[in-house]
Order: C-alpha cells, then structure tokens, then sequence
C-alpha cells in the first residue's frame, strides 16, 4: 500500500507479536507509523508457561497470567482487533484477509510491513475419541479455563496425562495437587525426551515416588469413551487407564499452515526461516518470530524449533527495533530451559546424545552427582549433572541437571559457556559464588566440567 504514513500488520497478539508491535511504537509514533493487529483469541500478551500452575493452584486467577491487556495496546496506539483471525496472505498484493470471527465477516487489510507471530499448534494426534468431551489441550488460556470448569463438574478422580515432555510433567503435578489419582502415558522410553535416557530415569524415579504412575513405551490408540460421550479410558496397544479426565502433552507444532500457503519459506522442522534480523528469507517487508519460526543452534549449527516464551519476547524486541526502523540480530539459541514436577527440578542446555551424534560430533560424557549447598548444611540436596564435551577439542555440548531445589538454575552456567564456545577445561576457572548456604566449595556444573576435561584428556590418549 501506499500513503503517507507506513502501516505495520501484526498477526498474532501473544508474546512476539505484541512485542514486535509495541517496540515499533515505541521507536516510532502514530503519525509515522500506524500499527495493526489481528487476535484470534480472547486474550493477549499472556504466559501460557503458566497455565499449570493456574490449574494446579499456585496462580490464582488467568489475570495473573497477563502481561498487558488489549485496553493497555490500543491505549498506546496499536489498532488490536480482537477475536479476528487472519486467513490469507497475499504477498504481491502486500495485503491481508482477516474474519471476524463474531460474524464471520472477511476484509482485507494492506500492509507496508508485515510481521508473522502465529506461535504454534498442540499435537492432537487423529485418533478415536480424541475431540470427546474430557478431553483437555492446555495451549491458551481458554484451554486452561475450561479444564479448570471440567475439573470441577467432574465426580471422579482419574486423570491420564499423554505425553511426558515439560507440559506433561507439569499438569501431572497440577493434577496431582488437585486430588486426582494421575497416570502419564509417553512413547518413549523415559519420561522428558528433552533429557538424555539415563537422567530421564531419574525423573522417572522421582515421579513414581510422589505417587505419579507412568507407563512408557506406550502407543495410545484410542480414547475409549462412554454412553454419554465423554473420555471414558485412554487404550494403548497393552493396556487400559481409567480416565475422568485426560490433558494432552504430546507437544506441538509451528502454526505456518497459513504462510505456507502464501508461499512463504519454511525449515525441516515446518517453521518458517528467517535472517539474523528475523525477518523472513528472501521477502524484505516480512518478519516472523516466536513459536512460527525455527532459529539457529549455536551448538549444532543446524536449525531447531523451539517454542519457548524467552525466545517470542527476544525476536518481538528483534522484529520490532527492525520494522520501527532501527536495527537489531537474534544470532541464534543453545536449547536451555527448565521444568519441575512437584519438588524436582530438571534443566538441560544444548545438546543430548542423539543430538550430537545427528550432528557428526564426536563426544564424551560425564555424570557426577553433588548437592546444591555445603554437605554439612542443612537442607543440602542432592542433584545430578550430566555433560557432554566434544571429543577431541573439549567444547562444551550439552548440560542436564536432575536434583531437588537449587539446581535447574544452575544451567545458566553451561547456557553462558555453551554461548562463549568455551571448552570444558576453561569452565574448571569460572569464579562462580560460593557460601555454604548456596554452594559447596567446588560448584556442581564445575565438578561436572572438572570430570569432563579428565575424559577428554583419556579419550585422546
């Protein structure tokens, strides 16, 4: 389109979207540039990290889930149209066709700019049973309203989790807190295929002790339903769970089928492919970030989707100084992040076995266990790290931690180090805090690089 002033199309109101557009009105006012965007939901800029610990009781209300409300937008200029979603991208023509969904209506809307947030859609495998009353996704905040009513309005106490990746492990323990009998049903053969087998174990572990049934290795293939048509059961091909109430955590997938069809670039993982500056490949007025796109690895080198609220907000900021006429880069991730199940704590940062072993990298590994204080403290707990070195020059590849309180965050240290490209050895030097409130003397992450640097050194013998 042409005027007077540009015009910036924001399509998706969460994370990215209204970042980008709120760092594009910050960096410009309404008369340079106006700023529209499009929400198919009922809310905006909210944590959906958060929706298990709604559910299971820790947050009170979805209210404290929202960063800014749509008032809060357009009070500073940006045009949000809620419950209006964006059905058709027309590159050439620089316009969009959105639907009320109210009414149904359809218009198109012309852009200067365009910036792509669509975030991602749950894994919602096509099988019997699946869309049956009971059965919950917990990807916005509606999700989390209506399994909270169903909750609620259901007499018995039986719930199966499908999918044990962070979503699963937590509304497991959501579940748990509500006084549900809670069994997670997963494909793998551990529980958080994020981790390695070995520390997925002790996650498993930990979990069997809280009173969580987990089954592995188990392929669901129905959800057995009643009279009255609701979940009834989840059926593997070995066995049958009783459920009054089933969540699915399988996971989930880039939302892109929309720039697909405009014919836009998408990765082997079915996000879409952008530039340093976020902006989308070979299209000069386009940007994409947050849960849509995939990024690089720092570590591998290869693209990953990785669909994590840290990352929607960076490429918002990213797209937002870009599109508002300023300049910024998002250089790429290291995979870090950080999950609990009632009093476990599980992190990892870079890559797991498989991972390397995709890459070509030759590796070593190392496993110590420690305690997240001075032994002799009171309260000290235990945790166990695990570390991957690249074989023969010793550069950090991967960290995942397994402990009690104190020990996820201590994957910032390897996320730190993973994003220097430092080796093993050089981590030994880190002058990290000590006390022995906080620490032994020798920190975990480090015994762990300590005992790494020792591999590395035989490996190449």
């Amino acid at each position: 389109m042409s005027s007077a002033r540009e015009r910036l199309v924001v399509i998706g109101g969460d994370a990215a979207g209204m970042s980008a557009a709120s760092q594009a009105r910050r960096l410009r006012g309404p008369e340079e540039l106006e700023i529209v965007a499009f929400e198919r939901g009922h809310f905006t800029s909210y944590s959906a990290c958060g929706i298990p610990y709604w559910v299971g009781g820790d947050v009170s209300g979805p209210d404290d889930l929202i960063a800014r409300t749509p008032e809060e937008h357009r009070a500073r200029a940006i045009g949000l149209r809620m419950r209006t979603e964006a059905v058709e991208i027309d590159v050439a023509g620089q316009r969009v066709r959105v639907r009320d969904l109210s009414d149904g209506t359809e218009s198109w809307t012309g852009f200067d700019k365009l910036v792509v947030a669509t975030g991602a859609r749950p894994v919602r495998p096509p099988l019997p049973g699946i869309n049956a009353p009971g059965v919950h996704g917990v990807q916005t905040l509606d999700d989390g309203r209506a399994l909270l009513d169903a909750l609620g309005a259901t007499e018995g106490r039986h719930a199966v989790v499908v999918g044990a990746g962070y979503i699963g492990v937590e509304m497991a323990e959501a579940l748990l807190k509500r006084g549900y009998r809670v069994t997670v049903v997963y494909r793998d053969d551990q529980p958080m295929a994020t981790l390695d087998p070995d520390m997925g174990r002790l996650v498993q572990e930990a979990m069997a002790g809280m009173g969580i049934t987990t089954v592995g290795g188990a392929a669901v293939t129905s959800l057995r339903t009643g009279a009255d048509g609701r979940v009834r059961a989840v059926v593997t091909d070995a066995a049958e769970y009783p459920a009054d109430v089933v969540v699915l955590g399988i996971g989930v997938e880039p939302e892109t089928a929309l720039a697909r069809a405009a014919g836009l670039p998408l990765g082997p993982h079915g996000g879409l492919l952008t530039d340093l500056a976020m902006r989308v490949r070979g299209h000069e007025n386009i940007w994409a970030g947050g849960d849509c796109v995939e990024v690089l690895d720092l570590v591998s080198g290869t693209t990953r989707h990785i669909p994590l609220g840290t990352h929607a907000n960076k490429h918002g900021q990213i797209i937002g100084a870009n599109a508002g006429g300023g300049y910024a880069t998002f250089p790429g991730v290291v995979g870090t992040a950080v999950s609990k199940v009632c009093d476990l704590e599980i992190a990892r940062t870079g890559l797991r076995e498989k991972d390397a072993h995709r890459a070509g990298l030759q590796y070593v590994t190392a496993t110590i266990e420690s305690t997240s204080s001075a032994g002799y403290y009171p309260g000290a707990a235990f945790m166990t790290v695990k570390m991957l070195a690249e074989r023969r020059t010793g550069r950090l590849l991967g960290t995942q931690i397994v402990g009690r309180e104190g020990a996820a965050k201590r994957v910032d240290i390897a996320a730190v180090a993973l994003t220097a490209g430092m080796t093993v050895e050089a981590m030994t030097t880190l002058d990290l805090g000590y006390a022995p409130p906080f620490s032994p003397v020798w920190d975990p992450v480090l015994v762990a690089a300590r005992k790494a640097t020792t591999t590395v050194r035989k490996a190449g013998v």
